[in-house]
């Protein structure tokens, strides 16, 4: 187990260390901001490959004869019809409506796998513990004794098609596969939360450090690997441009599935904790919409600013950054519904500074739209010993304690 007295150590650290990555406390975790620059770590995933380091998230095991029928209970999505093999993407709500996480449900021959966001796992787990009674089932948390990773970018499934046993090019997207490396096993998901294509790959905490090394065995110095880490700071960026949300921004306890516009994750079709006041909100509608802002100018909205049209305000940023990919600053907020149609001129209220906004369709950026050509010659140049330029020009994004 990957454990310090004080702060949570992944297995990873020691190589976070070794490439120079800027640590901090995240959540009682100690994990890689960056190793050379936002921008550049952004860029690289956007044209090459990049790993992440995503053991922090939560990955919790669910077992037993009534296994599926509590899943069913506590989670939005209908996962009755899950396929060995398959991984769904659901919410975990409280009676009201309210969001206590999102996360990925995968279903295995003899169990469920759960993978939660970080600050969430403590809470979940003492909900599912109050919500099992009545249930065949055995709940374990597996994240201690297991380490993860993501392979994102559009030379990822390449990359590793030719590192591993088995290709992963031709799994499907949102299903996991297992596979070996000598005696070890690990299993491979094709997921990530990054807009680009890609894997997530869990393995016993025990091979964590070797199996790193072997990922990274056609170049120890980044300069000739053709997969280079990235931090936290890039993960965000780029989930911002892929319209992703995260929690503790644009999810809550106080926020519905339905004004995040994640309604398509809720079941019509089976009653669980919570599908009574969706069912509701559904019906009348909900207050407010999560939209896309293009947002004039340089200056970078910060969550809870408020957001006006008409005088008066009308909503709240919830995620801001300067789009690496776009060139120009963008925005996550909730609006009120009638001010939520594409192309309605708002204002951004930075620091006493009323900034035109634009309401824009979300994602900002879809798979596809650097050309080929720009991701052969584009990629940037590799991180050094040393951070070096690059994310003074842009601001640490301020993060919640747990992203996905």
């Amino acid at each position: 187990m990957c454990r310090q007295p004080d702060l949570l150590r992944t297995c990873f650290y020691d190589f976070h260390v070794r490439y120079n990555a800027k640590i901090i406390d995240f959540n009682g975790w100690r994990m890689p901001l960056l190793y050379c620059g936002i921008i550049a770590e952004h860029q690289q995933t956007r044209r090459g490959a990049s790993i992440f380091d995503v053991s922090h998230m939560g990955r919790l095991i669910f077992s037993g004869a009534g296994a599926t029928a509590f899943l069913q209970h506590i989670l939005t999505r209908d996962i009755g019809n899950a396929a060995v093999g398959q991984s769904l993407y659901s919410l975990a709500c409280n009676p009201q409506g309210g969001i206590l996480d999102d996360l990925i449900v995968s279903r295995f021959d003899k169990h469920w796998l759960l993978v939660c966001n970080a600050g969430n796992r403590a809470k979940l787990l003492e909900w599912f513990a109050k919500n099992s009674t009545g249930f065949d089932v055995r709940i374990q948390d597996n994240t201690l004794d297991t380490a993860m990773v993501a392979v994102q970018g559009p030379k990822a499934m390449g990359l590793l098609d030719e590192l591993l046993s088995e290709p992963v090019s031709s799994l499907k997207k949102y299903h996991f596969m297992p596979q070996r490396y000598l005696l070890a096993q690990f299993t491979v998901f094709r997921s990530g939360y990054t807009g680009e294509d890609g894997v997530e790959i869990i393995c016993p905490a025990a091979l964590a450090r070797m199996a790193m090394g072997f990922l990274f065995k056609q170049g120890r110095d980044l300069s000739d690997a053709p997969l280079r880490p990235a931090g936290l700071g890039a993960r965000d960026t780029l989930r911002l441009e892929a319209g992703l949300p995260l929690y503790g921004h644009e999810l809550d306890e106080q926020t519905d599935p339905i004004s995040a516009g994640l309604e398509w994750a809720v079941a019509k079709t089976k009653t669980f904790i919570g599908s009574q006041a969706l069912a509701e909100i559904a019906r009348t509608g909900p207050r407010h919409r999560l939209v896309g802002l293009l947002v004039e100018g340089a200056r970078i909205p910060r969550p809870q600013m408020p957001v006006w049209r008409g005088g008066r305000p009308v909503g709240r940023i919830t995620s801001g950054t300067a789009s690496p990919t776009l060139g120009r600053t963008i925005a996550m907020a909730y609006v009120e519904r009638d001010h939520a149609q594409k192309g309605i001129a708002l204002e951004v209220d930075i620091r006493a500074h009323r900034t035109p906004a634009v309401v824009t369709n979300l994602p900002f950026y879809r798979r596809g739209d650097i050309a080929a050509s720009e991701r052969m010659d584009g990629l940037p140049p590799a991180c050094t010993t040393t951070r070096g330029s690059g994310v003074g020009d842009m601001p640490v994004p301020r993060r919640e304690a747990n992203p996905q």
